[in-house]
């Protein structure tokens, strides 16, 4: 089920609401909270019931594991190494049968020149995100560093719909003990209001502006055979775009979602592409992510506390696997490895003392990210090739037709005209949305800011009935969040 659908909207969350609140109101808590369960459960399986199955033995074994490593008295050390090392193995084989094992057939078959045939696994939906989760649990658990939770806490922590799909990545001690507290059983009607006006701003992000941008970045990487200089800029720029109003606003609409049960989700974008590093960025962009990669592998690694060359190699080691989480692609390592190095190369440039002017440091950042996300969006190093090699412009230029009378005298090779942007089936329109996202990101505040400053009056109420007519009148079709892929 779609956030960003009329099902949801107008019938999932409204009657999820109602009975949740309805059942807390009688004095039936632990069935309301037993019926929030259902109700993600549902959610969940709404797109193949076949995988339930699979986020209900994970949940139960790693609740399990996680009791096991809570009896300290007959725990001896080594016993407990042996039950995190269950458990994470656990996780782990999950993950990789169903994400990895056709990629790792594919790249046997490529190197032996065997013919072993795939099994062509269907991704279950949220497994990267619910492992992730589960995975903290333990080590946390293990460390002591979490309490003994009853299974219906444990449970609607790791299937909470609005987070259940593609995160925010949830720690249980922000999240667990919410879902424990009696104050939260009551409807809390601010929450409800400012609920409603983040998932609005979500729902704006994604449909009006995400879904827009889609357009062009599908076109110019899957369609278009060669892109001249200014539709491989527009290509890519216009998935830099699509991802993160797409993501942002997924974020933003579980966080909304939320908020209308008194759980409030950590936030997960702080305006990342107005970065000035690559380290900044990364302290911007999907924050729960990064915060999983610092605690549960960077630091584990041994950080930034041994020689430099270790701390490098801890780097290169954490993006590796931050890009192999992402898709079981080279694409994918290859977009991780880039992040990797650009992390290194900021960390030994520090040590230089010199300074950068802050405008040509945004200007770096973001144009690397913008690259970056290249390796992010292609199916192929093809496709890669082909984006590439039109932003610097091996193609040459392609120009609108009226201007060859004017420009054809100069008798410049690189330059063409007539078809502009038809290889991306773009218009002028482009320009504009492309001036209109560059706004919003660097000159408006993010949703963050509204959390601090939301009050419901007439300016706010207006605002929230505007873009809420807009979004719902785009709505049409089915149109997946990119990291539902993930």
């Amino acid at each position: 089920m779609l956030f960003n659908s009329y099902i949801f909207i107008f019938a999932f969350l409204p009657v999820s609401f109602f009975i949740y609140f309805y059942l807390n109101q009688k004095g039936f808590s632990l069935l309301g909270k037993g019926f929030l369960i259902f109700c993600s459960l549902f959610f969940y399986a709404w797109w193949n019931p076949i995988y339930l199955p699979i986020i209900l033995s994970s949940m139960l074994f790693n609740f399990l594991i996680s009791r096991s490593l809570n009896i300290h008295i007959k725990n001896t050390d080594s016993y407990k190494k042996l039950l995190l090392f269950m458990g994470i193995a656990f996780n782990l084989t999950l993950l990789a049968f169903f994400k990895y094992a056709d990629f790792f057939i594919e790249n046997i078959n490529f190197v032996t020149s065997s013919d072993i045939p795939t099994w062509n696994l269907v991704l279950p939906l949220a497994i990267s995100f619910f492992t992730f989760q589960q995975i903290a649990y333990l080590v946390d658990t293990y460390r002591g560093e979490s309490k003994e939770y009853d299974f219906l806490n444990y449970a609607l922590f790791v299937t909470f719909f609005p987070q259940l799909i593609a995160g925010p990545i949830v720690h249980h001690k922000e999240m667990i003990p919410q879902f424990a507290s009696k104050i939260n059983l009551v409807k809390n009607y601010f929450h409800i209001a400012l609920g409603l006006f983040i998932f609005s701003i979500g729902l704006f992000k994604k449909v009006v502006i995400a879904d827009t941008f889609a357009t062009w970045a599908t076109n110019g990487f899957d369609i278009a055979d060669k892109l001249y200089f200014i539709e491989a800029w527009i290509t890519s720029l216009s998935y830099t775009f699509q991802l993160y109003f797409d993501f942002s606003g997924y974020t933003d609409m579980a966080i909304g979602a939320a908020l209308l049960f008194n759980i409030k989700l950590p936030f997960n974008f702080n305006s990342p592409y107005k970065a000035v590093s690559i380290q900044d960025f990364w302290r911007r962009w999907h924050m729960t992510l990064s915060r999983f990669l610092k605690e549960y592998i960077y630091i584990p690694l041994g950080g930034n506390r041994l020689s430099p060359k270790r701390t490098y190699l801890n780097l290169l080691a954490t993006f590796f696997l931050a890009g192999l989480w992402h898709g079981a692609g080279w694409t994918f390592i290859a977009w991780g490895l880039l992040h990797g190095f650009a992390l290194i190369v900021h960390r030994a440039w520090a040590k230089t003392n010199i300074k950068i002017p802050t405008l040509f440091a945004w200007f770096l950042t973001f144009n690397f990210i913008n690259l970056s996300w290249v390796f992010f969006r292609a199916e192929s190093f093809d496709d890669i090739v082909k984006v590439i090699s039109g932003m610097i412009g091996f193609n040459g230029v392609l120009l609108p037709g009226f201007l060859q009378k004017n420009l054809s005298e100069y008798n410049f090779d690189f330059l063409n005209f007539g078809g502009f942007l038809s290889s991306i089936q773009g218009d002028i329109t482009v320009f504009f949305w492309l001036i209109l996202a560059f706004i919003i990101v660097f000159l408006f505040k993010n949703s963050n800011y509204f959390h601090k400053t939301f009050k419901a009056n007439t300016y706010y109420s207006l605002f929230f009935m505007f873009i809420s007519v807009v979004s719902v009148l785009k709505l049409s079709g089915y149109s997946e969040f990119l990291y539902f892929r993930f």
